[in-house]
């Protein structure tokens, strides 16, 4: 009997299922908001497009005091997590999340959206976040169309972010930086917060939480069909040769939650960085009995409070 067109090819719950006649229905991360000034922090947003080609724009944040100080601020550049295939860099849980952290940290913040799998497969994430940050840095000189990023960002103060997903891509565009230059701007750091990396030899207690692999490797090979499996070097550059080489930072921090199977590969990312013969700083921060972008769930918890803080402190560390 032939396939009904309701009929479930793809069931990745709790993330999306897809059907028989190729309509996605999306479980979560599908809610948006507009940008504009949120009262609480005094934090401003507005979106503007990065790439008529795709029509795919950032989220650009200015804290309140910025229109009233000549000083610049760091810039940071933050990917969304989801798997590659959920959350846009609109929804409110990023846009509650980077008003505290821009308020907190006081630095202006660019928040890319890029394609998701699976309707556009890895690796249209990474190129749409390269052209991204290629945008942003054409900004160095002052002269671009949009004047937040004129006035308001000291690009030689840069740093890269994400969650999940979006802390591996963070990963990849930061090794990019070191290969192809971008003129103007100076890649200070990189923060990944519970980093979505993987590989076929399980870390630490991974071996534990077989079904748990699973799932992990399902939303990989869905977000990357044509993958060579967890050892691709996309989902796991921890064990590829060159890790650290091409690094282009000299400070990193990693965020790990205790209850999320991913921190294991933080700290095997942290212990291997730091004895790759890269010439930086690298500490890691876990949270105590918590879970999975916890910070996003749970944003006024006490540990999420502490991470907002951990960030800006590492953000500000050393600025003048």
């Amino acid at each position: 009997m032939e396939p009904t067109a309701s009929e479930i090819r793809i069931d990745a719950a709790p993330l999306l299922r897809v059907y028989q006649d190729g309509r996605i229905e999306r479980l979560l991360g599908s809610q948006t908001v507009p940008p504009g000034l949120d009262p609480k922090t005094n934090v401003e947003s507005k979106d503007v497009v990065y790439s008529q080609e795709t029509a795919q724009s950032v989220r650009i944040y200015v804290p309140g005091t910025v229109v009233t100080s000549a000083q610049k601020l760091p810039l940071l550049v933050y990917f969304h997590g989801g798997g590659f295939c959920i959350e846009t860099a609109f929804s409110p849980t990023y846009q509650n999340y980077l008003n505290a952290l821009v308020a907190e940290a006081k630095i202006v913040a660019v928040s890319i959206d890029y394609r998701r799998a699976p309707e556009h497969p890895i690796p249209a994430a990474y190129d749409d976040s390269w052209t991204a940050l290629k945008w942003v840095a054409s900004y160095y000189d002052g002269n671009g169309p949009e004047q937040w990023l004129n006035r308001y960002v000291d690009f030689e103060n840069v740093y890269l972010s994400g969650d999940s997903a979006g802390a591996n891509i963070a990963h990849h565009i930061a090794v990019k930086t070191s290969k192809e230059k971008l003129d103007g701007m100076n890649l200070v750091g990189i923060i990944l917060t519970h980093p979505f990396f993987w590989g076929n030899e399980p870390v630490g207690d991974e071996v534990k939480n077989p079904a748990v692999r699973a799932i992990i490797e399902g939303i990989w090979r869905l977000a990357s069909p044509t993958t060579s499996g967890s050892d691709d070097p996309l989902i796991n550059p921890i064990d590829d040769q060159s890790f650290g080489s091409f690094l282009g930072c000299k400070r990193v921090l990693i965020c790990v939650a205790e209850k999320d199977i991913l921190k294991y590969r933080g700290w095997y990312y942290c212990e291997k960085l730091k004895n790759s013969g890269w010439d930086g700083e690298v500490e890691v921060m876990e949270a105590e009995g918590e879970v999975h972008v916890f910070h996003l769930s749970k944003p006024c918890c006490s540990n999420a409070v502490a991470k907002v803080k951990k960030v800006a402190e590492f953000m500000n560390q050393g600025k003048a």
